[in-house]
């Protein structure tokens, strides 16, 4: 069984920070492009205390004028954060993210450092490939030929 640790190389490339006092803008700067989706928040001690996703910075927006839009990444970010942590099961965070309809989850310490972010399909890759396996070890032993 993986643990989420085994996709740690490819979810820290992918985190991206914003301290909670930045402004709403900078934000919209980072998630304009097509590689971040989600921005961890962490406060001042470098801890995780929520996260802006796009559809955040659109709701905003629609609040205020733009970029003069003055209200800090803190005032609008999803406080009640979704994470995992890596010794956890690849399989019980696939559930996690099943359930709660998520597309990414962020990985953190246990003390709420963030360490990365991981996409549905990193998950899933893993996951498949552990049935891709477990298929070939079955089909050997009715084979005669035995586990490897």
């Amino acid at each position: 069984m993986s643990i989420i640790r085994t996709l740690l190389p490819v979810a820290s490339r992918r985190l991206v920070t914003l301290e909670h006092t930045s402004a709403v803008i900078h934000a919209a700067r980072l998630l304009s492009g097509t590689d971040t989706a989600l921005v961890v928040v962490c406060d001042a001690e470098g801890l995780m205390c929520g996260v802006i996703s796009k559809a955040d910075i659109v709701h905003q927006i629609s609040h205020c004028t733009g970029c003069s839009c003055r209200e800090n990444v803190g005032d609008i970010m999803t406080r009640a954060v979704i994470a995992c942590e890596p010794d956890d099961p690849v399989s019980e965070v696939w559930e996690i993210m099943r359930t709660k309809g998520l597309k990414q989850i962020p990985v953190r310490d246990q003390n709420a450092r963030p360490l990365g972010l991981l996409y549905a399909h990193d998950v899933l890759e893993v996951l498949f490939k552990e049935v891709e396996y477990q298929e070939l070890m079955l089909r050997d032993y009715v084979m005669g030929v035995g586990y490897r």
